[in-house]
Parts: C-alpha cells; structure tokens; sequence
C-alpha cells in the first residue's frame, strides 16, 4: 500500500534528510518522485530547516513522492511528529495542484503555535532549496 506525500524542505532530494537516502539507510522500499508541486501557505526560517504555515497567503514549492506506507514511522521521526501530541510538526492532508491537475497527499505542515521566533521568508512563492542556498551565499 502506498500514499502521495508533498515534501517541501530537508526530505528534499539533496538535502539533509533526504528522503530517499534516509528510506535506503533505513532498509525501506525506495520513494518514488512523482514531480513538482505546489501548495497554498508560506514557509518561515528556523535556521536549519523550514516550517510550513498552511492558512496563510503564498506558494510552497516541493515535491510530490509515491511512499510505501512503513515509510510513514520514518518520516514522522524525522519530523519528530507523535499522533495525538503537541508536536512543531503535525501530518495532515493537502491537495497540491501539479501541471497534471490536483493531487490529494499528505504533508507536514507546522502547528502555529511552536512557530517561536522562527523568520519569515520574503516573497509569496517559497522554495526551501532555492532560498537556503542563497542564504549560504549571502543572496537573501
């Protein structure tokens, strides 16, 4: 059994928990990428990784992934995210929209209530990769 999982920061390909490398650390079946996405909200800044506040304005860029569903204890430890616990980050479902058309999936958004001092990212359409490499150059 699988299911569709948006993913918008470090479980990028490339980044530091990449989710395929982690699924293969982990002797799990590989992801499948399935393309870029996008879904309403905006990211903030918490210095290593991103957060995603799903009810306000903007674009989140990311990718969509095929997971076999043991793949989902793996991403909730990465995320540090218990069920039925106040958690920074929360699994919910989403409808990203990609050129073939909405896909229903699933993300992990952040609860607003553990944003803290975390920045908000300029503009209204966010990438992680795109904004954390500029800001290692000094471009943001």
């Amino acid at each position: 059994m699988s299911i569709t999982i948006f993913v918008y920061g470090t479980l990028r390909s490339g980044e530091i928990n990449d989710l395929s490398l982690a699924a293969s650390r982990a002797g799990l079946p590989a992801p499948r990428l399935l393309g870029p996405a996008r879904v309403p909200g905006r990211l903030v800044d918490f210095g290593d990784w991103p957060g995603l506040l799903p009810d306000c304005p903007g674009t989140v860029l990311g990718d969509l992934y095929e997971v076999d569903h043991s793949l989902i204890p793996l991403m909730d430890a990465i995320e540090e995210y218990t069920p039925d616990a106040p958690c920074c980050f929360v699994r919910r479902q989403a409808t990203a929209q990609t050129d073939q058309g909405p896909v229903d999936c699933q993300y992990y958004p952040i609860d607003p209530v553990f944003r803290g001092a975390a920045r908000d990212m300029p503009g209204d359409e966010y990438d992680w990769v795109a904004y954390r490499s500029a800001r290692s150059t000094g471009r943001t």
